[in-house]
């Protein structure tokens, strides 16, 4: 199984993940802080991360994602949506964007610090 790295506002996680899987998926069951305000479903961009290593080996992004990441901030080239991007069989190296830790704060408000 590839193994899928994070990184995060705290530091970096390898996580293992079966072909198939979405990235929003591993990172849900992995307690990864990537945010889904639409649970997952290519309806808003709170997912935005970028793909740093492996972007090459993962299927083109359909015109729904396209036009989801539109709305996203900070859109690079390399930016995916993780409800989108199902793992093949390749190492994948992940970075959270600040949009998506955030909406991940807002789901999760008892992790914020007071």
């Amino acid at each position: 199984m590839p193994n899928v790295t994070f990184i995060g506002p705290h530091g970096t996680t390898v996580v293992e993940a079966a072909p198939g899987e979405t990235l929003l998926d591993v990172a849900e069951r992995h307690d990864i802080m990537m945010g889904s305000a639409c649970g997952g479903v290519c309806a808003c961009s709170s997912c935005h991360c970028y793909v740093r290593q492996g972007l090459q080996t993962l299927p083109e992004m359909s015109d729904a994602e396209s036009d989801r990441l539109d709305m996203g901030f900070d859109v690079r080239a390399y930016s995916r949506l993780g409800c989108q991007v199902k793992v093949g069989t390749a190492d994948l190296v992940v970075e959270l964007t600040q949009e998506s830790i955030r909406t991940w704060y807002d789901e999760h408000p008892q992790a914020r610090k007071p």
